[in-house]
């Protein structure tokens, strides 16, 4: 099965689980064709469907609950209970079970190929090796959340340069486009749960976001309380598209309310599941950060050992988490950087392949 063959097969099966949008999916497959990095960031299935045969010596390490659809625009920030500014892994769309190797050369490859389109100016190797370092630093300390209000660090000044400018937050949200239809009541009742006044009106917008979700259902409100505007978003929860690439019977099941309360972290208050819908708050400082909203002066170096770190916050979270560091001490010289060379290697076959169709 080639990637416009599995790309058919795979909204095929995303019919079963929900309603997508016909036009953002065609917006979908055009911004693939553009460019490798929304493709690798689109195609989420395809790598799923492909792993274990291309990474075979890694198909059976440790087991854990995954990011799966892990990648370095994966990232963003949130305010904890005591309005901290937290970083970390920004959603668990595609959270399953896999191993734990899964996840990090995942990661490594996206900034390879980020690499190879001019957009990080890290060399291969060293990139690996950061991600390892972090994760394996994160192992031996047992884990910690990234907040970025207690100490001074590269990653925070990173993070924080976008916050400097909410209004072009505010202004690219409210360019989006009234929703289509009617927004579903479910919807509308989980997202004013969530409200700090049940009187507070919305108005619901149609925002194209993302690339792996691009094409499912969305419904973003926005309104207005005590001086400043307010967001929230729903978007549906079902199985990962790992139940559709490992052929697994039924409709199979969300891990995302296990993922965020089993790992390593300083949850965000305003994120709930409400029977199939994730509600979620959306602000300057609650939002994923994609490369081109870093500084062009950072230390790429720092932010992606940071990643590693903040994987591994994630995997302590499962049962055999005490036998990562066995596991690792088992793998070869730069396994991690061999892996993620013949994983881009197929990530660029296949973009080639696209794009030709």
């Amino acid at each position: 099965m080639n990637i416009v063959e599995a790309t058919r097969s795979y909204e095929q099966w995303l019919v079963r689980q929900t309603t997508p949008i016909k036009g953002d999916l065609l917006l979908k497959h055009e911004a693939m064709r553009e460019d490798i990095l929304p493709f690798f960031r689109a195609t989420y299935y395809r790598w799923a469907q492909i792993y274990n045969d291309c990474c075979d010596q890694h198909a059976k390490d440790t087991i854990v609950l995954a990011v799966g659809d892990l990648h370095i625009e994966n990232f963003g920030t949130w305010r904890d209970s005591d309005a901290r500014l937290v970083w970390g892994v920004n959603d668990f769309d595609e959270c399953h079970p896999l191993p734990f190797t899964f996840d990090l050369i995942r990661l490594a490859t996206s900034a390879y190929v980020a690499g190879w389109e001019s957009l990080l100016d890290i060399g291969s190797m060293e990139a690996s090796n950061a991600i390892l370092e972090g994760y394996v630093d994160c192992l031996k300390a047992g884990g910690k959340p990234l907040v970025l209000s207690d100490q001074s660090s590269p990653l925070r000044s990173m993070a924080r340069d976008r916050l400097e400018h909410p209004e072009r937050f505010w202004k690219k949200l409210l360019a989006h486009p009234p929703v289509y239809g009617v927004v579903p009541k479910d919807v509308i009742d989980a997202i004013t749960r969530t409200l700090p006044s049940s009187e507070l009106t919305f108005k619901f917008l149609h925002r194209i976001a993302g690339m792996g979700s691009l094409g499912r259902e969305r419904y973003t409100g926005v309104g207005f309380w005590q001086g400043g505007q307010i967001a929230r978003e729903a978007k549906p929860v079902f199985a990962s598209a790992s139940h559709w690439a490992l052929r697994m019977e039924g409709e199979g099941q969300s891990y995302y309310q296990e993922i965020l309360q089993k790992s390593v972290r300083c949850p965000d208050p305003f994120v709930s599941l409400k029977d199939r819908w994730l509600i979620r708050r959306l602000s300057p400082d609650c939002f994923r950060i994609e490369l081109s909203h870093l500084p062009k002066k950072r230390d790429e170096k720092a932010l992606l050992y940071h990643m590693g770190w903040e994987t591994a916050n994630i995997h302590l979270g499962s049962r055999n988490a005490s036998s990562l560091m066995k596991s690792l001490e088992k793998k070869p010289g730069n396994w991690l950087h061999k892996a993620a060379k013949v994983m881009r290697e197929q990530v660029i076959k296949d973009w080639r392949k696209w794009r030709k169709h």
